[in-house]
């Protein structure tokens, strides 16, 4: 089943999502290449693709999972949330209608 990963990030975290972006998309990329990644990316804390010092303010997920305790595991291992860059993450599941 697919669930939704919603991280909100910390206010003033954005050195610490710099720092820990590499190690975050390699564990998108594992979901990617395994064919169970829907989509990933950040929320931009302003009307831009690129935010600058602005930032961001958090970001989506949507990936497969065998069960919600097993999306809850993966969510809780983000680097972003082990270095502070989430304050929190909420962890639901989805079903897809369209497109």
């Amino acid at each position: 089943m697919w669930y939704v990963i919603v991280g909100q990030d910390n206010p003033g975290s954005l050195e610490q999502r710099k720092a820990s972006r590499p190690d975050h998309l390699r564990r998108l990329e594992i979901l990617r290449d395994q064919a169970r990644l829907l989509i990933a990316g950040p929320f931009p804390a302003v009307d831009a693709d690129d935010p600058g010092p602005a930032g961001f303010t958090g970001s989506l997920i949507i990936a497969e999972f065998a069960d919600l305790d097993a999306a809850r595991a993966w969510a809780a291992e983000d680097p972003y949330l082990r270095t502070g860059v989430y304050a929190s993450v909420d962890v639901r599941p989805f079903r897809k209608v369209l497109p």
